[in-house]
């Protein structure tokens, strides 16, 4: 899994792919960009591709990830469940948000003043699916109160 954190116009998510109790690797880039649109994205690795064609319109089925993504206006936090299928919905800019194993974690840090990489640092600690390096993806500015 990972952690997806959003919080002052900067999402920050974290570098490691599990496989079941076994880290892969801690230096994943898990940042996608097609046509325009940044995905950073949580959840079965396989599946990113998948996820993203359904926010460009295409149909699956069984997709086990989830994304922040980016367009360049609106902040979508986006998914897929086997009922509705495909969805997506927009992330108030000036509010906080986080996704994937570590998010309890990442709000709480986030709810004590830490930025969104400061809060996927946190989470790092306590979450085992969640670690490596941090990276951050600026889509707003600082000020978007």
């Amino acid at each position: 899994m990972t952690t997806i954190a959003y919080k002052d116009g900067v999402i920050a998510y974290d570098s490691r792919i599990t496989n079941g109790t076994f880290i892969d690797t801690d230096d994943y880039e898990k940042c996608v960009e097609r046509e325009g649109v940044k995905f950073v994205l949580t959840g079965a690795t396989a599946d990113f591709p998948r996820l993203i064609e359904s926010f460009f319109g295409a149909r699956h089925k069984n997709v086990d990830c989830s994304a922040l993504a980016f367009d360049g206006q609106t902040i979508w936090c986006m998914g897929h469940n086997n009922r509705d299928g495909f969805w997506k919905t927009a992330i108030a800019p000036g509010g906080t948000h986080a996704m994937g194993s570590g998010m309890p974690h990442a709000f709480t840090a986030m709810d004590m003043g830490a930025s969104a990489a400061e809060a996927v640092e946190i989470t790092k600690k306590r979450d085992t699916c969640t670690g490596g390096r941090v990276r951050t993806l600026q889509v707003a500015a600082a000020d978007v109160s």
